[in-house]
């Protein structure tokens, strides 16, 4: 049975690096990738687009492939978007199938800030997604929890269906929705750092136009 993993964020919008590190994991893994957009993501802000106006982002920006696909549970749940109630949902459904959360460093060095973290190893994996020849760095009580976890054997993770850490390097493209939205608001057409599939529409850009 192939792992299904997740990647998850605000997609606000989604762009060039979003695609390609889920792409890359799902080659990586061998995986089925779903890429979830949050709702009320705790960490970080609102999106500036709405839940449909990302939906339908996304929706563009994945056809014309079958390896990665959309998943909107977290949309149709009120409140934050907890990743440790996906999981326990996904789990549920999926049975012993192996599942991999993929976080890019940052946000998996400060797993210890999130939400009932110790228990999303018992539900899943985490697919650490690293910039190739640079060994990361942990804080101390992370480190501690992922002592005896770690592993860089992507196919490793198959024979459970939760409780590894894999370091994944993965072709580093320093994109951020951040620049792109202030691209599209200084009346950019920021061609190269979007898929394709978002400039056939003018109205799926908008709310980022000024």
């Amino acid at each position: 049975m192939k792992p299904l993993a997740i990647l998850g964020g605000t997609f606000d919008p989604v762009h060039i690096g979003h695609l390609n590190a889920a792409w890359e994991a799902a080659e990586l893994l061998d995986a089925e990738v779903r890429l979830m957009p949050a709702n009320v993501p705790p960490h970080r802000p609102p999106p500036v687009a709405s839940a449909e106006q990302r939906v339908a982002m996304l929706r563009a920006a994945l056809q014309g492939q079958s390896r990665l696909s959309l998943d909107t549970r977290e949309l149709q749940r009120e409140g934050p978007s907890y990743t440790v109630d996906t999981l326990v949902e996904l789990r549920a459904e999926q049975g012993d199938r192996p599942l991999v959360l993929l976080l890019g460093e940052d946000a998996f060095a400060g797993l210890p800030s999130w939400h009932r973290w110790h228990e999303l190893f018992e539900l899943a994996h985490m697919g650490v997604l690293t910039r190739p020849g640079v060994e990361p760095t942990w804080p101390a009580g992370l480190a501690e929890a992922i002592s005896g976890r770690l592993t860089t054997d992507p196919q490793g993770i198959r024979a459970t269906h939760a409780g590894r850490v894999v370091l994944m390097p993965i072709t580093p493209l320093e994109i951020s929705a951040t620049r792109v939205r202030e691209l599209l608001g200084a009346g950019w057409q920021p061609r190269y750092l979007l898929p394709g599939g978002l400039l056939d529409s003018v109205a799926l850009l908008a709310p980022y136009r000024r």
